[in-house]
């Protein structure tokens, strides 16, 4: 990200990429920080992209929104599909070079022609949203060179706003957080995951004190950086728009998102889906690792 760009509020509608997006000139990258005119520009678009979500959530109860069935199944309401075209015009506004890849959105091939991309889920955790679980999240991130550089996690049902920025760290509304200090496993130690995955590594030896289910992965991972987990565990099939954001936002909280063999995700690729993954300080991701019979040494 490179060329001085201005830190000054954003206000009003979103402006163009002028004076506000990335400019290439040679090696040099340009440091961001969580006052950056371009971070705030995208926190404010996510936080009203949670506004017009909240309209149609009901605490406790079923959505108002029209709830249909995707190809695969997994159900996708009228709010998502508002959602994700408020967030497609406003983001693309900010930063019309940049290619767009959504939950919500056919896959355009063109998104990898570049080095900017926006990976958005307008809503993560849908069935909690359709059925009055507030733990559901607006996940917005802006990845370069396919890894995320700005990462944005605003759960509105929750009053919770993560971001996350390279090289200057992460916040929860505002105030910077960390990851878990423990440095092993036990009975007190609080994970968020899957139950299959964690009974593997429970029968391996760990202990660990397993949370009832966070319907929205974005939220589970935000959750560990924010200290609150020790680490989360993530299934088989998490795209990149499930990731992204939170993957950015544990790793400037002092944390890693990564495989059990070591390796961090990369985005904005043909394809999409990730293998098995786990969220949290090192030292415990390590101890994850040798239980499931894994090198903790990156894969090469």
């Amino acid at each position: 990200m490179n060329a001085p760009l201005p830190n000054r509020p954003v206000e009003g509608e979103p402006r163009s990429a002028a004076g506000l997006a990335p400019e290439r000139r040679n090696s040099d990258v340009e440091p961001l920080s969580h006052d950056h005119a371009l971070v705030a520009a995208l926190t404010d678009v996510t936080r009203a992209a949670g506004a017009l979500a909240q309209e149609y959530f009901r605490p406790g109860e079923k959505t108002s929104a029209p709830i249909h069935r995707k190809e695969d199944g997994s159900p996708v309401t009228e709010a998502d599909l508002a959602v994700n075209r408020f967030l497609e015009q406003r983001l693309r506004g900010l930063l019309p070079a940049a290619g767009w890849l959504s939950e919500e959105s056919a896959d355009a091939p063109e998104r990898r022609d570049g080095e900017l991309v926006l990976v958005v889920d307008p809503i993560d955790g849908t069935r909690a949203f359709a059925t009055g679980n507030p733990v559901w999240a607006v996940s917005v991130a802006l990845v370069d060179r396919h890894r995320p550089v700005i990462g944005i996690v605003h759960a509105p049902a929750l009053a919770e706003t993560y971001v996350g920025v390279k090289d200057a760290g992460a916040r929860l509304n505002g105030r910077a957080i960390e990851v878990s200090r423990r440095r092993s496993f036990d009975a007190e130690a609080m994970v968020g995951g899957p139950f299959g995955f964690a009974q593997r590594l429970r029968s391996a030896g760990l202990e660990f004190e397993l949370l009832p289910k966070i319907p929205s992965l974005a939220v589970r991972v935000s959750k560990v950086a924010a200290g609150a987990l020790d680490a989360a565990l993530i299934s088989a099939n998490a795209h990149d728009w499930d990731i992204a954001a939170c993957d950015l936002i544990v790793t400037e909280a002092g944390g890693t998102l990564r495989s059990l063999r070591g390796r961090q995700p990369l985005y904005n690729r043909v394809h999409t889906m990730h293998g098995e993954l786990v969220a949290g300080p090192e030292v415990l991701l390590a101890q994850l690792a040798a239980a499931d019979g894994h090198a903790t040494a990156p894969e090469l």
